[in-house]
């Protein structure tokens, strides 16, 4: 398996789960870190293809659609990669739809009435930070509500940059009555700013993330969270992978639907 190997909930529980189901079909995880560029991604990629991996699974972050079509065409091996939607070869990547996702977050506060919502982006250079700032835009315009860019503070998937952007957002002098961070991490660091800052929530501000950590119930207040589907995404793969060691052919595709 090749990611950046993030800090944060979300990526433990992804690698326990990738570690517990190989070993549950009687494999052993190989973890390649794909740090910080598509080339260094490149480099994890081929390390492992060169240790003569039964199978690989990507989780990539810089790499293109078009080169992952590529690498599933050119190797013997099985390859799955997760939450990226391959043009070429769908039966090889299981997915969850950020952007769809975060419309609908976004349009269930619209219908509460809310209609000032502040949005904490992930990281910018991640595929799943791009696609739910798009998502949190065209729920807006599908409402016809004026996007206000001050609404928009970029974060970094950790609960300091999501305090930093709700720090970002009193500066700018705006008001917001819901706030959308792109994961839980950072949904808890805008909860504690909020705290400090002495606005309650959610009397004042309601405060929704993605992810469904495990921590969020315990949050006081509870975190409202979209759950996104790691574990069915991880058993899905795994089970691709051994379908395909076997001598298995897929055609077709699926997606995973956060909820």
């Amino acid at each position: 398996m090749t990611n950046t190997l993030y800090h944060g909930v979300y990526f433990s529980e992804l690698l326990y789960h990738v570690a517990r189901m190989t070993e549950d079909k009687g494999r052993q995880l190989i973890l390649a870190d794909g740090k910080h560029s598509a080339q260094e991604e490149r480099e994890a990629i081929q390390y492992l293809l060169d240790l003569r991996c039964d199978a690989i699974i990507i989780y990539p972050r810089f790499l293109t659609v078009d080169e992952m079509d590529e690498i599933v065409e050119n190797h013997s091996q099985p390859i799955m990669v997760l939450n990226r939607r391959l043009r070429r070869h769908a039966s090889h990547c299981v997915w969850s739809d950020q952007k769809a996702s975060a419309m609908r977050v976004v349009e269930r506060l619209i219908a509460l009435g809310h209609r000032d919502i502040a949005f904490i982006t992930g990281s910018l250079d991640s595929p799943t930070g791009v696609e739910r700032l798009a998502g949190y835009k065209d729920a807006l315009a599908g409402h016809g509500i004026a996007l206000n860019e001050a609404l928009i503070a970029e974060g970094r998937w950790t609960p300091e940059t999501g305090a930093a952007g709700v720090e970002s957002l009193r500066q700018r002098g705006v008001t917001y009555s819901a706030l959308v961070a792109s994961n839980d991490d950072m949904a808890i660091g805008a909860m504690k700013q909020l705290h400090q800052l002495g606005v309650k929530v959610p009397e004042q501000v309601s405060v929704v993330g993605f992810d469904d950590i495990a921590l969020a119930p315990y949050m006081v207040p509870s975190l409202a969270s979209v759950r996104v589907p790691v574990t069915e995404m991880i058993k899905e793969s795994i089970n691709r992978l051994i379908f395909m060691l076997d001598g298995g052919e897929f055609n077709f595709q699926q997606s995973f639907p956060e909820r």
